[in-house]
């Protein structure tokens, strides 16, 4: 059995950051989010696939960030664009900059849903954005859900602090649960102005789903008899399953996409791309501004990810490898004897624990992790992970074989 890691280091700093930040960190990030006593809180640094926590210990970095590091850590050629920006141009200026445009023209033409673009910084924004825009556009006033699509008042899952009145037009629908969104849009429709889905289903802390056959299709149909508009929440998906998003991966065109995470290796940029005419709400008709989301950094690590990703073929390198190392580890989890599920393949591996009457599951799913997380590979207990360009063929069989012998442990402490 591997041993307990040492994380003294972090152990002080998440002591001291909870006297100065609620919860020590945001959401997410926190510990119990993990698995407490076992997984590091504070990172020191980060190199291409693999991360160093606050007490030196190395690991596989397989949660990439939640997703943006599409590439790698510190990538000299995006860092380097970044730099050239900040040196010969500056970034934060009262009225926009060119490289605006040439950012938008180039999204324009690998997008297929993208006519005009809006850009912000994060996939709350632009999620949020999206239903303002539908609205305006539409002078409807429900929003149809179905995904994780941030934590604005509309969507969030928490709702401590959150106005009823916020959130009492928006109503949900289960991935893949096409009936379920007719039977929503038959008592509804007359009012809906929007329907927002994940292209891929990947609801937190639960397997991910590739769509049924005719289910993206069908909620295109929907959405059109009953005049609403259809958007694809690209966040996870977008310049990861393909440089035009799961929208061109399953020849599904929505009237608008959103954005964000591996548009840019980890800089801070999101989009709206969609439709001229429901874009163009955003003349006049509805309103978004900020001080920061024209700030060109972002921009410039953007151009330059996109430029690598194309250049270099990224996407089907990390599709092809990702589906060796799916493969293998399907191999593992069926032999272990595990009551456990391997989803995400090839792009978002994730395995998750078959829930049982007794709870029995939860403690194996914690046995699990906690002996992965001592093999040094970094992956997260209730969220899928993510294949980056510089997760090596190496590195993924080291990670296949880790989660062999963590399984391995777990059923023996079952």
């Amino acid at each position: 059995m591997a041993e307990h890691l040492k994380l003294d280091n972090s152990e002080r700093l998440y002591k001291e950051a909870q006297e100065l930040i609620p919860g020590g960190m945001m959401g997410i990030r926190r510990p119990y989010n993990f698995v407490p006593g076992e997984y590091p809180i504070f990172f020191d640094s980060a190199r291409g696939g693999k991360v160093t926590d606050a007490d030196g210990n190395e690991y596989l970095d397989m949660l990439c960030a939640y997703g943006p590091i599409i590439i790698g850590h510190r990538e000299k050629e995006i860092d380097k664009a970044v730099i050239d920006q900040i040196k010969n141009k500056g970034f934060c200026m009262s009225i926009v900059q060119e490289i605006q445009n040439t950012l938008a023209k180039k999204v324009i033409s690998i997008v297929p849903s993208a006519e005009k673009v809006v850009f912000a910084k994060t996939g709350s924004d632009a999620t949020t954005l999206a239903t303002r825009i539908a609205r305006s556009f539409t002078g409807k006033n429900k929003i149809v859900r179905c995904g994780y699509h941030g934590w604005h008042d509309w969507c969030v899952e928490n709702k401590g602090g959150v106005l009823p009145k916020t959130f009492e037009d928006t109503l949900e629908f289960e991935y893949n649960g096409l009936q379920q969104l007719e039977d929503l849009l038959k008592a509804h429709g007359h009012d809906v102005a929007g329907i927002i889905i994940t292209p891929l289903g990947h609801p937190n802390a639960h397997e991910v789903e590739m769509p049924k056959p005719g289910f993206l299709e069908g909620v295109k149909k929907l959405s059109e008899q009953y005049g609403a508009v259809l958007v694809f929440d690209e966040i996870r998906t977008g310049f990861r399953v393909s440089l035009g998003g799961a929208q061109k991966l399953f020849g599904v065109t929505p009237h608008m996409s959103v954005f964000g995470k591996a548009m840019a290796n980890g800089y801070e940029i999101s989009m709206v791309a969609g439709r001229k005419d429901i874009m163009d709400v955003l003349i006049s008709k509805a309103f978004v501004s900020s001080t920061y989301f024209n700030n060109t950094l972002a921009m410039a690590a953007s151009l330059k990810t996109i430029e690598m990703l194309e250049r270099d073929n990224i996407l089907e390198v990390i599709a092809k490898r990702g589906h060796s190392f799916c493969k293998k580890v399907r191999k593992y989890v069926k032999a272990s004897g595990v009551p456990c599920t391997f989803t995400g393949e090839p792009w978002m591996p994730y395995i998750t624990f078959d829930k049982d009457e007794t709870g029995a599951y939860k403690k194996t799913r914690v046995n699990f992790y906690s002996q992965l997380i001592r093999r040094k590979v970094f992956l997260q207990p209730y969220h899928h992970g993510y294949v980056c360009y510089r997760h090596s063929p190496k590195d993924l069989n080291y990670a296949a074989d880790m989660i062999a012998e963590s399984l391995e442990e777990a059923g023996k402490a079952a």
